[in-house]
């Protein structure tokens, strides 16, 4: 591992439990981050649940999502995920995987993930749908391979999200507090959203109106993760 790693696996670890604590992550899902030194390396979260000293929780694989050291741990089977996303995208450092239930409903039918308040102004680059099943016909969900990555990479393509039929969704960012930031509020959202149509024509933000507040928050994501920082130390 890096000889300066000690900030990003604090950052890691400590985007697990923010994660696991805004009900993002649980037992199941996963964060990963690209090394600062070695871009086709990562680093990914193998314990949601671990404290900031144990950086056992951690591990380094490289863009083939091959572990870097031998160890008894056994990677996660959706390892493939990280790795081709990284691969695919250059401008990506971190990745969240998550299974949160808000999400799943809008991968499922034909209406879009839209960008219904102003944390949200990403989700106007489009949020894509990745149907395993076109590519892989039927299987168990997972991106459990190096050519099923590589599909929901294709699907990702450069939006900042991607919805995952009947498994979930992937956030990416250029930072791990932008993944972060990204997968709590897309998670929002799709609360939102739904009220919203209920109540009947939602007014959602306009591309200039999704740019500039996508803009203003990417100046601000420092706030927000030291309140959910500080929220977690209360706890």
């Amino acid at each position: 591992m890096e000889t300066n790693s000690q900030s990003i696996f604090e950052e890691l670890i400590l985007a697990a439990r923010i994660l696991a604590d805004k009900g993002v992550l649980d037992g199941f899902g996963h964060v990963s981050a690209r090394s600062n030194s070695r871009p086709d390396h990562y680093y990914m979260v193998c314990d949601n649940a671990a404290e900031l000293a144990d950086r056992t929780a951690i591990m380094e694989l490289d863009l083939e999502s091959n572990p870097i050291l031998q160890e008894s741990r056994q990677p996660s089977i959706e390892r493939f995920i990280h790795g081709e996303i990284y691969r695919a995208r250059p401008d990506v450092h971190a990745v969240v995987h998550t299974h949160s239930p808000y999400l799943i409903p809008f991968g499922v039918s034909k209406t879009p993930l839209m960008p219904l308040y102003h944390m949200c102004g990403f989700l106007d680059q489009g949020v894509p749908v990745f149907d395993i099943a076109l590519d892989h016909g039927d299987t168990d969900m997972l991106v459990s391979s190096h050519k099923k990555g590589q599909s929901l990479a294709r699907s990702l393509d450069e939006s900042a999200l991607v919805l995952m039929r009947g498994h979930g969704a992937t956030a990416v960012g250029s930072s791990i507090k932008e993944a972060v930031y990204r997968a709590i509020y897309a998670t929002l959202n799709a609360q939102l959203q739904p009220i919203a149509m209920q109540l009947n024509e939602p007014k959602y933000l306009s591309h200039s109106e999704a740019l500039a507040a996508d803009e203003l928050h990417k100046k601000t994501l420092d706030r927000a993760w030291s309140f959910w920082t500080k929220n977690l130390n209360t706890k």
